[in-house]
């Protein structure tokens, strides 16, 4: 009887949904990914991601939680998992990119991005993500702002500039 000697979970997170695939990896090495649903991004579909989890995995083998870092979708779930001490792995877009190019994927979907992500944590030996200081969350801010103020005083000036390089331009 095959053992089970790793479990994760890989979530494509969008704005409104996580689509979540559960995936283990045997004694023999092989690889199976047997559950797919979809939950709502919100701390209700959290709770059921987990919940779902728990009932479908074994006990005895730890999950890892897997998922892309995209924009500020995923930072909640993050947040979520990491106050409750969920193994947790947030991995750039472009490594699940370059990832999902060696598989023999036909079409991406969300329901297959979520298995290529699994497939990745069970594959791959990866970090535990840990929460950011304050101080980041507060400048990554704080150069958001700057960049929309840097691009609003630039059109700003062409505005300008195309106003006074008229033939009659308004005084």
């Amino acid at each position: 009887m095959k053992r089970i000697v790793k479990q994760a979970v890989g979530i494509d997170v969008a704005q409104k949904e996580l689509v979540v695939s559960l995936g283990r990896m045997n004694d023999d090495w092989t690889l199976e990914v047997y559950a797919h649903k979809t939950f709502r991004n919100t701390e209700k579909g959290f709770i059921s991601l987990v919940s779902w989890v728990k009932k479908l995995s074994q006990a005895e083998v730890p999950v890892r939680y897997v998922m892309e870092a995209t924009g500020v979708y995923h930072e909640c779930l993050a947040y979520f998992l990491d106050e409750k001490s969920y193994e947790l792995t947030v991995v750039l877009p472009n490594k699940i990119s370059s990832f999902m190019k060696t598989l023999d994927l036909k079409t991406v979907t969300d329901k297959t991005a979520s298995e290529a992500i699994v497939r990745f944590g069970l594959e791959r030996k990866l970090e535990n993500w840990k929460r950011p200081p304050t101080v980041f969350k507060k400048l990554k801010q704080l150069t958001r702002e700057r960049e929309q103020i840097i691009q609003d005083r630039t059109g700003t000036k062409n505005q300008l500039h195309a106003e006074r390089a008229e033939a009659e331009p308004n005084d």
